[in-house]
């Protein structure tokens, strides 16, 4: 019956929005979807039914009402991003069916187990280290810091009994992930296209200035969000005084590695170099992970049958795909176009350092409504950029600060980049709660980066 309620209530606030006459300049499809959208996010957050339901019946309802053709409906499935997150799953399989996992994370344990905020940030130094050579962030994350997490979490909630151990490491994984994203102009796909669009109005952002400008902030935001994650959503067992003496001892009792371990490590290295080379050759990181996955069945490291039951994956690519595809045509209604003029007409006469902030801002929270940070930027970091140089924000400042929000906003959601549904397809967290941290994460994030970040920009001379 409570269910039946939730349910009705998302229904009967996606068809008050349905009524409504839509905005100037907003295509009716557009509106119409947008309705739609929000009645699956209120169902999603609420949950009266699984995930993959609600992304059917969203579906059903676009394509029934001719709000989306069949062909628009179904094009999130061929999204080279949502396939890339299935395969980070059958790659994070792939190490535990080998034991390199178990392997792996107890090689973490030895050196960072002390304390279960050390193996936090033991995750976010290993992303920090990768960051600046692999431009894919879901490849990254999916592929080499997902696998650590799931089998750390294993490792404990089998020992220890300590389920919520998945959930804290998961959090800070996926919330360091979006920091060094933003750190380096070659630690997410996106950042090259915004360093061109800053460039399209005459701000030059090369590698060294990226990075310079973010080193401050996002050292801090490093150190501090990790630790906001460990207080507010701590695991049961924090100190574990005797994890390094345990994790010593069951290397020595798993003995040398395995054949199946090296060509699973074989394969893994092979993979971060594809993804690394793959922006110089042509290859899609999506690509690589398919190459990998091959190589798992054709060496039997997998089976057919053990792709076919790895349910999160399959799981995570319904309701992963649906959410692309939403929001995807959203912006192509013009809904997000409109949103933009909207921001135009309505900061005009503020001061800079004001209406700079209430852009940031808009442009940081509106990604509730992406499920892809290229698409958000392609949306509107231009326009909101030539706003910004508009008011009176000095124009490298402007640039620079909206690219790292580009990255940062990444955090709220379950669906709004590609480490997202990888992380939360572990199971450990709920929505609500994952919801509720990432907006935690932003306010810590925000804070950080705009008033210390300014106050370094002020002493690299940004403005």
């Amino acid at each position: 019956m409570k269910n039946a309620l939730v349910l009705g209530f998302a229904i009967s606030v996606g068809f008050i929005f349905w009524l409504l006459p839509e905005p100037a300049g907003v295509h009716e499809k557009g509106w119409e979807l947008f309705a739609i959208f929000v009645s699956t996010m209120i169902a999603i957050i609420l949950k009266p039914l699984p995930m993959g339901v609600i992304s059917v019946l969203a579906l059903t309802v676009a394509t029934a009402t001719n709000t989306l053709t069949f062909a628009q409906a179904f094009s999130g499935f061929s999204n080279d991003v949502v396939w890339l997150v299935v395969f980070a799953f059958f790659v994070a399989r792939g190490f535990i069916l080998t034991g390199l996992g178990n392997r792996l994370a107890y090689t973490v344990m030895s050196v960072l187990g002390k304390n279960s905020l050390g193996l936090g940030y033991g995750l976010v130094a290993t992303d920090l280290i990768l960051a600046p050579t692999i431009p894919s962030v879901t490849a990254r994350v999916g592929g080499i810091v997902f696998p650590i997490v799931k089998s750390l979490s294993e490792v404990f909630t089998g020992a220890s009994h300590d389920p919520k151990m998945g959930g804290f490491l998961s959090l800070t994984a996926f919330q360091g992930s979006a920091i060094t994203s933003a750190m380096f102009l070659t630690a997410m796909a996106g950042n090259p296209l915004i360093a061109e669009l800053a460039r399209g109005q005459g701000v030059e952002i090369t590698w060294a200035s990226w990075a310079l400008a973010a080193f401050v902030p996002g050292i801090l935001s490093l150190i501090a969000v990790p630790y906001v994650m460990y207080k507010i959503s701590p695991p049961t067992i924090r100190k574990t005084p005797h994890a390094k003496a345990m994790a010593h001892e069951k290397l020595k009792a798993m003995g040398p590695m395995r054949p199946k371990e090296w060509i699973m490590l074989g394969t893994f290295i092979m993979m971060i170099i594809l993804w690394i080379a793959g922006p110089f050759i042509g290859m899609k990181a999506t690509v690589a992970a398919m190459i990998g996955l091959g190589i798992f069945l054709l060496s039997g490291i997998m089976t057919w049958r053990d792709v076919l039951n790895e349910t999160g994956a399959w799981d995570t690519f319904i309701w992963f795909a649906t959410l692309v595809t939403l929001a995807g045509f959203l912006n192509t209604f013009g809904l997000t176009q409109w949103f933009s003029q909207w921001v135009v007409g309505n900061i005009s006469g503020f001061s800079w350092v004001t209406g700079f902030v209430i852009v940031s801002l808009i442009y940081f929270y509106s990604h509730y409504f992406f499920a892809s940070i290229v698409a958000h930027v392609g949306a509107m970091y231009a326009p909101l950029l030539i706003i910004a140089i508009a008011l009176g924000t000095p124009p490298e400042l402007a640039a620079l600060t909206l690219a790292f929000f580009s990255n940062l906003f990444s955090g709220l959601t379950h669906y709004g980049s590609g480490p997202a549904p990888i992380l939360f397809g572990t199971g450990y967290v709920s929505v609500s709660t994952w919801w509720k941290m990432g907006l935690y994460a932003s306010f810590v994030n925000i804070s950080i980066w705009m008033i210390i970040g300014g106050i370094w920009w002020k002493i690299i001379g940004l403005w």
